[in-house]
C-alpha cells in the first residue's frame, strides 16, 4: 500500500454555507508541499476539515488508504497527523517545559522526556526558555513552539498553517531551514504561506486555492514561470 495523505473531492460546510467544493490535494512522505492561496481562499478550513475539527458534508481523507474522516482530532492526531496553527498560539500560563510536555500527552512520561529531548535539539533555542512562561516569549520563538508540539506527537504528516505570519525575516529564514530538515526525516509536510517566494522555494510540489477550490496542482517551478496563476489566486 502506498503511503500518502489523500484528500478526495471533499465538501466543508461552514456557517451554513459550502466552503469549500471538491478539494483533492495528496501529500507524499519526505516532501514539503505549499498550499497557497488568498486570505478567505479556504485553506484554513481544509486544515481543520483534515484534522477533524470541522465536519465533512461529503469526501474522504485517508491516510495510507485508511479513512479518518469522522474520527476526532486527539484520534486523528495519535494516528500521525499533527497541525500547527495560525497566530502561534501557546498554553501562555504554562512554563515553555510544561507546553512541551502537555503535547506528549499520549505517551509514557519517559517517552515524553525523549522526545522534548529531541525537539530541543532541533529548537535550542528554546533550551534556555524552558522555565519562562510561554506567554512571555516573542513570536519566534512561540512558533518555535507550536512546531516543537507537533512534532513531538511524532507525526507522518505535519500541516502549518501561515508559517511566516507576523514574524522577523530572520525567524522565517530559520524556520523555512527548519521545515526542510524536517521533511528530510521522511514526514509529509503541507506548508500553507502567504509569503509566497519562502514556500516555492522550499516545495517541490504546490496547490493554489481560490475561493474554495484548487485552481492548480502540480511542480512549484510552474509558479515561479507562470506568475498569473497566482497573481489571479490573490487579485480575485
Amino acid at each position: 500500500m502506498e503511503e500518502r495523505l489523500v484528500i478526495g473531492n471533499l465538501i466543508v460546510d461552514q456557517g451554513g454555507r459550502e466552503v469549500l467544493h471538491g478539494i483533492n490535494l495528496e501529500l507524499e512522505p519526505g516532501l514539503v508541499t505549499a498550499l497557497l492561496g488568498a486570505n478567505g481562499a479556504g485553506k484554513s478550513s481544509l486544515v481543520s476539515a483534515v484534522a477533524g475539527n470541522v465536519a465533512i458534508r461529503s469526501g474522504v481523507v485517508k491516510l495510507d488508504g485508511r479513512d479518518i474522516h469522522g474520527l476526532q482530532p486527539h484520534a486523528i492526531r495519535r494516528m500521525g497527523v499533527a497541525v500547527v496553527n495560525e497566530g502561534h498560539p501557546v498554553l501562555s500560563n504554562l512554563s515553555v517545559r510544561d507546553n512541551l510536555r502537555a503535547a506528549g500527552m499520549m505517551f509514557t512520561a519517559a517517552e515524553t522526556e525523549r522526545h522534548v529531548t529531541a525537539v530541543l535539539e532541533i529548537f535550542p533555542e528554546l533550551e534556555a526558555k524552558l522555565d519562562l512562561l510561554a506567554g512571555n516569549l516573542s513570536g519566534g520563538q512561540k512558533q518555535m513552539v507550536n512546531i516543537a508540539q507537533a512534532l513531538i506527537a511524532q507525526p507522518r504528516y505535519l500541516l502549518i498553517d501561515e508559517l511566516s505570519l507576523g514574524l522577523a525575516p530572520a525567524i522565517v529564514k530559520r524556520l523555512g531551514g527548519v521545515i526542510k530538515q524536517i521533511a528530510s526525516g521522511g514526514v509529509g509536510v503541507l506548508l500553507i504561506e502567504q509569503f509566497t517566494s519562502l514556500a516555492l522555494s522550499i516545495a517541490p510540489r504546490a496547490y493554489v486555492m481560490e475561493r474554495g477550490r484548487i485552481v492548480y496542482a502540480g511542480p512549484s517551478e510552474q509558479l515561479r514561470v507562470r506568475p498569473e496563476i497566482l497573481h489571479g489566486a490573490y487579485l480575485g
